[in-house]
């Protein structure tokens, strides 16, 4: 890879045992990042409240990193006082509140559960059996569902339900608001992913299709179906939209990414051609979900509806 240019407070791409890809860029083969500025110590939203006559939680483990952006969108992160995973698997749009947070594995031993001493365990099916170890400690477990389903799960296992219904109607709201404001159901948007060797366009059902619904934004024919498809040299030009976001799955998928960035192929369909291509972080906006992540997706769709890729 060559090198990238720019400089901002975004973190470096990273493959996903949490290895670095690159350094910070503003732009990548002549195309911009969007929010390539933003501050991850900001991601969390500000402290909730608990519920009239509910006593708050003061120490927090949560068994599944995926539930952290629940914690995060309520503003009580430091609550949370270990997780049972793996190190590198707090994802890093959760910012440096989150990231610090120890990390004891999928199976603490003594000490870290004595050091931890949680007075409540969020858990999931799929990662109950590391509740086990802080048998005394109440433990909360969050079913499956969508993901406004499970914040509002996690708000009222940690005593925020009218907290968490707050939230959310604020997001829905605020969704509803951009799309009228930019004019967005005129606006078709391709979302474009690049893997090592191959380019996919992704579905409504994945998480930043979902928000773009939410805001009203259409999508090409070709892409209107919940699941992911794969291009071929037949349907390569299904990419093509008012306005194109690309992201990239790792190292491999940046190395491949740029290639088709600057290949003849892409420049001559029509948003490449009036420079209506940005770029987006592939962690959050496929890789995460819920309402912390919700609100870096829409700023990103408010800097992209109006956007396009040629220098500032």
């Amino acid at each position: 890879m060559g090198v990238l240019s720019g400089c901002s407070e975004d973190p470096p791409l990273t493959t996903p045992d949490g290895k670095l890809i690159s350094t910070s860029t503003t732009r990548i083969a002549e195309v911009n990042v969007v929010s390539a500025d933003r501050d991850y110590a900001r991601t969390c939203l500000a402290p909730t409240a608990t519920d009239p006559g509910k006593p708050d939680v003061a120490r927090i483990v949560v068994t599944d990193p995926a539930l952290l952006d629940a914690v995060c969108g309520l503003g009580i992160g430091p609550k949370v006082v270990a997780v049972t995973a793996d190190a590198a698997t707090i994802p890093k749009y959760l910012g440096p509140q989150l990231g610090s947070v120890p990390t004891i594995g999928s199976s603490p031993d003594a000490a870290a559960v004595a050091t931890a001493k949680p007075d409540v365990v969020l858990t999931t099916p799929a990662t109950a059996a590391s509740a086990k170890a802080f048998g005394g400690a109440k433990t909360e477990t969050i079913a499956p569902g969508t993901w406004q389903e499970q914040f509002q799960s996690v708000a009222t296992a940690l005593g925020r339900t009218q907290a968490g219904k707050t939230l959310l109607d604020e997001f829905a709201t605020e969704t509803a608001k951009t799309g009228k404001r930019m004019d967005a159901s005129h606006d078709e948007v391709s979302l474009v992913r690049f893997g090592a060797d191959s380019e996919m366009v992704a579905g409504t059902a994945s998480f930043g299709g979902q928000i773009l619904s939410m805001v009203g934004a259409q999508r090409p024919v070709s892409q209107r179906q919940p699941q992911q498809t794969t291009l071929t040299d037949s349907t390569f030009k299904n990419a093509d939209a008012d306005l194109i976001l690309v992201s990239f799955q790792g190292a491999d998928g940046l190395a491949h990414g740029k290639e088709v960035l600057l290949s003849d192929r892409w420049l001559d369909m029509g948003a490449p051609t009036w420079k209506r291509v940005l770029i987006v972080n592939d962690d959050i906006w496929y890789n995460s979900s819920g309402l912390a992540a919700g609100w870096l997706v829409l700023n990103d769709i408010k800097g992209s509806l109006d956007g396009n890729s040629a220098p500032f």
